[in-house]
């Protein structure tokens, strides 16, 4: 490979971790073109991406960036899933793993800190972003509705004693 190849792929790796949060990196051995070619089109599918780069030139891609710790994890066949989601590449192979046990997870980076396969499993069993928005937006509205609610039921009492005067008086 001439150094001009090695300078770009260096360079491309670079940029995806430049717009990353989290960086998974796997061991692949065993692996079929099509398994890969599967698990490349959920992590896309879920905004991630995934390169199998030489670890040298990996290793030189992650120096002097948040995603130092990478270093010590590129060992042997490597691939690298990057994305600026912090869950989503860890849900992703986590459940490829599942289906696939040649796959395993090695560790990774998380917004600088290193991470290992257990770290990175913990990582895949947290709610999604969206989901947490949700949640935290659902406790914003409960007091509100809450409120409403019991400004409703003061005229809805009201009402219905007026109607139980009115059914004693017409009874009487």
């Amino acid at each position: 490979m001439k150094q001009a190849d090695k300078s770009k792929i260096v360079e491309e790796v670079r940029e995806l971790l430049s717009s990353s949060s989290v960086a998974v990196v796997t061991h692949y051995r065993g692996l079929t073109v099509a398994e890969m070619t599967e698990l490349r089109v959920k992590l896309r599918e879920a905004g991630a991406n995934v390169r199998v780069v030489k670890n040298t030139l990996a290793k030189r891609a992650v120096a002097g960036t948040p995603f130092e710790a990478l270093g010590e994890f590129l060992v042997g066949p490597t691939s690298i899933a990057f994305s600026a989601d912090p869950v989503a590449p860890a849900k992703v192979i986590s459940a490829f793993a599942k289906t696939h046990p040649k796959i395993q997870i090695v560790g990774g980076v998380l917004d600088g800190k290193a991470m290992d396969a257990e770290g990175i499993e913990r990582l895949a069993k947290l709610p999604s972003k969206e989901e947490l928005l949700a949640k935290m937006l659902g406790s914003l509205n409960a007091p509100i509705t809450n409120f409403v609610g019991v400004l409703a039921a003061v005229p809805g009492s009201f009402v219905r004693v007026l109607n139980a005067v009115r059914e004693q008086k017409e009874a009487a």
